[in-house]
């Protein structure tokens, strides 16, 4: 089990996301006013916050939202979790449907640091059921 450290949208694709209050999640759609929404196999971001530590550690100053992750977690290693798991986060449940991703070629913290971890270590999910996410709230795997 882990905890949910941040919640984050953005209003357009290819920009930092900023950490809100509390987020919706729905079937088909996924962060409800995020510029990632919609009903494709990407709708939630999540990376773990000990990736972005590794990082922090060489001295960047990565605030959540950083990698244009909606959820950043602690205590669960996402990078490992398969296809398919099923995750229950806040009052939502989330299918993962890839893990990693390509990283943009004018990503400024791959120019800054050398490597982006989202490529390799963020993962990425449908939503399953609608329910509301915010930090604080536990992040676990679910049986259906």
């Amino acid at each position: 089990m882990g905890i949910i450290v941040a919640v984050c949208v953005s209003d357009r694709k290819g920009v930092q996301k900023r950490p809100v209050s509390e987020i919706e999640l729905r079937v088909g759609q996924g962060v409800v006013g995020d510029a990632h929404a919609g009903n494709w196999h990407r709708q939630v971001s999540l990376l773990a916050e000990e990736s972005v530590d590794e990082l922090r550690g060489l001295g960047f100053d990565l605030p959540p939202g950083a990698f244009a992750e909606n959820l950043l977690t602690r205590g669960l290693a996402l990078k490992t979790l398969p296809v398919g798991t099923v995750l229950r986060a806040g009052t939502a449940l989330l299918a993962v449907t890839q893990i990693g991703k390509e990283c943009h070629n004018d990503c400024a913290i791959k120019k800054a640091a050398g490597r982006c971890v989202m490529p390799t270590d963020g993962i990425f999910a449908v939503v399953l059921k609608n329910g509301a996410v915010k930090p604080g709230d536990t992040i676990e795997l679910a049986a259906l």
